[in-house]
């Protein structure tokens, strides 16, 4: 299924509801929490980088990964008109086959990136890459929709949301036995009359199994909480938000399993003399 083309261009107008002051002050107080104070970090699945932008801003080096080139073309325009586009590095990859051309010191995934990666072997493959590239002590804060939601809340319900100038009419088919969502959307241009049409699909997965995840390629999940309110689970939470810490580097554990292909090793050094040139592309 096709994602986040035509529609990258509404995205903003349609998330307008989302409090991206408070994300940022939780991710940014997590990374602090755990000694990540400057440095590289890598946003997953970036969108149109309102909590890259911010993050930048803070001073730390972005990289922001997404698979849709329209996606960074907002991100960048956004860039452009604040006077930091020279300060990040966009690149427009899988997360599943992602190349960073170095290490990390951390990495932030929000708005429910990881849900778009499916089926179970895929979501874990992202998990390694990410893993691949992570410091020692390394942070990884990520989000996930809840199986609660996925059958409560999105189901086989349709929807209609209005903005300003579009609106967007939302129909999910929820599928139990392959714990997904099908999501199709068609976006009207009101100005224009213009409509687009976008395809995808969410997976669900376990919170015990997210967690065996994570350990399996070297995080330990430090905290999980409502990603929504950013206090203690209830069972009708909507929203996950992982912290994890990395306890070791690629070259410390090269033997376990967490390797990308082609039996590589991260080096941060190769990042520093690709920099320059990469971060204006």
């Amino acid at each position: 299924m096709s994602a986040y083309g035509e529609f990258a261009y509404f995205y903003d107008e349609f998330n307008g509801e989302a409090d991206y002051q408070a994300l940022f002050e939780y991710v940014h107080g997590r990374l602090c929490a755990n000694g990540v104070q400057d440095g590289i970090l890598a946003d997953l699945g970036c969108g149109t980088g309102d909590l890259t932008l911010m993050l930048s801003q803070a001073g730390y080096d972005m990289i922001g990964v997404d698979g849709s080139p329209e996606m960074l073309s907002v991100l960048r325009e956004k860039a452009d008109e604040l006077g930091i586009n020279n300060r990040l590095l966009l690149l427009c990859q899988d997360i599943t086959e992602m190349e960073l051309y170095g290490t990390i010191r951390g990495a932030v995934s929000t708005f429910d990136t990881f849900n778009h990666i499916g089926p179970a072997e895929r979501f874990e493959k992202a998990v390694r890459q990410t893993a691949f590239f992570m410091e020692k002590d390394g942070v990884f804060i990520f989000d996930l929709n809840t199986p609660y939601k996925h059958e409560q809340v999105l189901g086989d319900r349709e929807y209609t949301i209005d903005a300003p100038d579009a609106r967007c009419e939302w129909y999910n088919h929820y599928d139990p036995a392959a714990g997904c969502v099908d999501i199709r959307l068609a976006i009207t241009d009101l100005p224009s009359g213009e409509v687009v049409h976008e395809e995808f699909r969410e997976y669900t997965y376990p919170l015990d199994y997210v967690t065996q995840v994570l350990d399996r390629y070297g995080f330990t999940l430090q905290t999980v909480v409502d990603g929504e309110t950013f206090e203690k689970l209830r069972p009708d939470s909507q929203r996950w938000i992982f912290t994890a810490v990395k306890r070791y580097t690629q070259e410390e554990n090269n033997d376990n399993g967490t390797e990308a292909a082609g039996g590589r090793k991260p080096d941060s050094r190769h990042f520093e003399k690709r920099r320059s040139g990469l971060l204006r592309r």
